[in-house]
Order: C-alpha cells, then sequence, then structure tokens
C-alpha cells in the first residue's frame, strides 16, 4: 500500500470517531520521520468551539509532541480540505506538506485564497477521496 494511503486511512479512522461522536466527520494525522505523532477529528460540538476542527487539534498536539511550533519536516493528512482557518493556521506552522482526500467545493482554502498555505508547503489531493467523500455525504444524509 502507498504510504499516503496508508496514512490516509488513519484519518479515515479519525473521521469515523468524529462521526460516532456525532462531530462532522473530518479526521487528521500528523507525521514525521515515517511514524505518527498526533491525530484529530473534529471537536467543535463537544468542546463548543467553532476552531477545535480536525487540523487544528492534530495540529496542537503535534507541536506539543515536538516541542516547537515549526513543522516544516511533517506531512498532515486529512480526510477533506482544509477551510481557510485550517490553512492559515497550518501556513503559520510551516508545515512541509499537506495531503487530503476530498475536496471542499464549499468551504475549502483553494475557492478563497490557495496563498494563505505556507509557500514551500507540498499539497497532494484526491487520496482516497470516495472513501473520505462518502462519510460526508452520509453525515450530512443523516442530519436532513
Amino acid at each position: 500500500m502507498d504510504q499516503d494511503e496508508l496514512y490516509m486511512r488513519e484519518a479515515l479512522r479519525e473521521a469515523q470517531a468524529a462521526f460516532d461522536e456525532g462531530e462532522v466527520p473530518i479526521g487528521a494525522v500528523v507525521v514525521a520521520r515515517g511514524r505518527i505523532i498526533a491525530r484529530g477529528h473534529n471537536m467543535t460540538e463537544r468542546l463548543h468551539d467553532p476552531s477545535a476542527h480536525a487540523e487544528m487539534i492534530a495540529l496542537t498536539a503535534a507541536t506539543e509532541t515536538l516541542g516547537g511550533k515549526y513543522l516544516s519536516g511533517c506531512t498532515l493528512y486529512v480526510t477533506v480540505e482544509p477551510c481557510p482557518m485550517c490553512a492559515a493556521a497550518l501556513n503559520w506552522a510551516q508545515v512541509g506538506r499537506i495531503v487530503y482526500g476530498a475536496a471542499d467545493p464549499k468551504r475549502g482554502y483553494s475557492l478563497y485564497s490557495p496563498s494563505l498555505l505556507h509557500p514551500k508547503t507540498e499539497i497532494k489531493s484526491g487520496v482516497l477521496t470516495e472513501e473520505c467523500g462518502r462519510l460526508m455525504l452520509q453525515f450530512f444524509k443523516d442530519k436532513r
């Protein structure tokens, strides 16, 4: 299995945890030197915090694990394209690489300003797109 798919499956596990908790099912993991150093999933409902997105939870955990605010040697795997808020935070952390599954045609950062990310950050999209998108579709179908 491809490394990006392997780690995206871990992000999908986080997304499933969010789904099971009634949260928008987005999951994220941060990888450094071939190992997962942080995990996160949406917790906006549980924490009553609109900024408690999967990426923000994982970003905070990763910087705590590494003992510094920069993640230039890390890859963030996230099931859905980051929103502008998360993209800006990822910029400040100087994340080296971002891999995401499903695009977010309504709120993804690329709709507003691709320059929100750090200029050195590499982006890869479309990893396990169907699996990532399917969980989102099911969540919102169940809500309606």
